[in-house]
């Protein structure tokens, strides 16, 4: 590495060592005082940045692009409101535990509070959004200080990534020259070790629980007669010991989506991808409620779901000790790796032999097998079929973006399992419908696996300028829309029956003019209408925009409706 100049050199060793590390994407934005962040990160092969033109979307792409990959990746931007624009996708980072490493230029001391344009208090701008703020500070050009900031680089990669993964904000105060103009400057001193390893690397040690906890959580899943394991969004990791500790107890697995158990050609013998709407029969609730539920992953969207699980004792196992207990129900929380956890739990269950209930099992099994005829039996155009139209033909190795709001409710609860290798990604951290497209933009980027965006059209409208900057940039995305005319989420909602008609059509619902076709010529996209589910999935071959009109009152009808007819079923 050659530094250019003294603005340069230690922003290039930053850079260096996050690729070092194993940064293998970047977002920029364009601007004058992060010119030296965003043309450094450009030049470095190792990485591929993408331009975008606006902070806010540039934060969600590299939050996709970061959520996909397991990786940190690096957004930066120019000083004053641009920084501003990234804390909707630092807050959804932070909730969400994706690894973001914030890379904001600032005007130096001597031009703050000053009336210096583009200069605003960045210092901790993301409170405790951020994991950890450095203000980077301006030292001497030299030895001392290209090791300083290269073990800075280190700490600010590993602190992303360690422990519960989130956010990080290096704020570099940089002075002229900001351009890539040569100075006098000792290759020597900026060097980085010669190996080509990072200045410091983080040896992290398994946590599993202890000898005594496992025989407890053996005793007590063997004494419950009937359990459950309920995941929501996991790491892949998780399948193998999943599913062979259901079938050593012989318990179903409440699968959400994006837990990776619902699709995939691991043995889903136990999962249960329906449970959201079994869960709506009062009776099949009653009737189901469980000893003992083991939990992983974040919570699933699932009200009903929510419901039934303050009815039973929990178990929650958390890698990074996290409070992710909504009901606040749960009598322990284990704080240690599920993937360790479960395999070890396995071994300590081999001296807790008792009787499987077959039954059981076989009861989930055969309830959730009814949901899908009667998906089927509902006619088009209905929202949850136009969600899971692209089941039957998505190949292997697809990733579908799910938007907040209706969409993850709908496919959480009517998504049906398979064997392909799907992966399911949404952004249910701090559940906004900010960033749906900027995120899964970036994560098709991240992968190169063809992918899928189901969202209504709130949520696109929302992120209009993530629609831009997906084209701009290439992504290879597919999206399927639902347009009925606003926020069909609050039709469901008791807000809809009580509140004046007309403000709550204006206020609430807000349904926009907004033409679809003339939306996507604008972004430079394939705009196509769809009905049924053989036109949905035509359509929705290539990328482009795909447009399913419904009604929003007549939506909610066909809801009730299939759940009325499910519950006969059960019945």
């Amino acid at each position: 590495m050659i530094p250019i100049n003294r603005t340069f050199a230690p922003v290039q060793a930053i850079v260096d060592e996050l690729a070092r590390c194993g940064m293998r994407h970047a977002v920029t934005s364009p601007g004058s005082r992060n010119a030296p962040i965003a043309l450094t990160l450009a030049a470095d092969e190792r990485i591929e940045a993408v331009s975008v033109l606006d902070e806010r979307s540039a934060g969600f792409m590299a939050l996709g692009m970061a959520k996909a990959s397991g990786l940190p990746v690096a957004v930066t931007c120019t000083s004053g409101t641009a920084v501003a624009n990234l804390l909707p996708a630092v807050v959804e980072a932070y909730e969400a535990r994706v690894p973001l490493i914030v890379l904001s230029a600032d005007r130096p001391p001597e031009l703050r509070d000053v009336g210096a344009g583009q200069a605003i208090d960045q210092l901790k701008i993301f409170g405790s959004a951020a994991k950890w703020f450095v203000e980077v500070g301006n030292g001497e050009p030299g030895r001392d200080w290209a090791t300083h900031v290269r073990a800075l680089a280190c700490r600010a990669w590993w602190t992303a990534l360690d422990g519960r993964p989130g956010p990080v904000h290096l704020n570099l105060p940089l002075r002229e020259p900001l351009a890539p103009v040569s100075q006098d400057i000792d290759a020597s001193e900026w060097a980085g070790r010669d190996s080509g390893d990072p200045w410091v690397s983080r040896i992290a040690a398994e946590r599993i629980p202890s000898t005594t906890v496992l025989e407890t959580l053996a005793k007590q899943a063997t004494s419950a007669r009937r359990g459950a394991i309920v995941c929501g969004t996991a790491d892949s990791t998780v399948v193998g010991p999943v599913t062979a500790l259901a079938a050593r107890l012989g318990w179903p697995v409440l699968a959400e989506p994006t837990s990776g158990l619902r699709c995939g050609p691991h043995d889903r013998s136990a999962v249960v991808a329906h449970y959201d709407v079994l869960l709506r029969s009062e009776q099949f609730a009653i009737s189901h409620l469980p000893d003992l539920v083991l939990r992983i992953g974040d919570t699933p969207t699932s009200k009903p779901l929510r419901t039934w699980l303050s009815s039973a004792d929990q178990v929650v196992f958390d890698p990074h000790g996290a409070w992710h207990e909504p009901t606040r129900l749960a009598e322990a929380l284990v704080d240690a790796d599920p993937v360790s956890t479960f395999t070890a739990l396995l071994l300590a269950l081999e001296n807790h032999r008792a009787p499987v209930d077959e039954s059981w099992l076989a009861s989930w099994r055969a309830a959730d097998a009814l949901v899908g005829p009667v998906l089927e039996s509902t006619a088009d155009p209905f929202e949850p079929r136009a969600y899971c139209a692209i089941a039957p033909v998505l190949p292997d190795g697809a990733q579908i973006w799910v938007s907040s709001s209706m969409a993850i409710r709908d496919v959480e609860a009517y998504f049906p399992q398979g064997e392909r290798d799907i992966r399911f990604l949404s952004n249910r951290g701090a559940n906004g419908i900010d960033g749906v497209v900027s995120s899964a933009a970036g994560a098709a980027l991240a992968t190169g696996a063809p992918t899928w965006l189901l969202t209504g059209e709130l949520a696109l409208l929302h992120d209009v300028g993530g629609l831009l900057a997906a084209a701009r940039a290439g992504a290879d995305l597919r999206i399927i829309c639902v347009n009925n005319g606003g926020g069909g989420i609050f039709d469901f909602l008791p807000v809809a029956e009580h509140a004046d008609a007309d403000s709550y059509r204006k206020h609430i619902a807000t349904p926009s003019p907004v033409d679809m076709a003339a939306l996507a010529a604008l972004a430079g996209v394939e705009h196509r209408r769809a009905v049924t589910a053989d036109e949905i999935c035509a359509a929705a071959s290539s990328p482009g925009l795909v447009e399913v009109r419904t009604d929003r009152a007549d939506n909610a009808r066909a809801h009730q409706a299939l759940v009325e007819r499910l519950t006969a079923s059960l019945a």
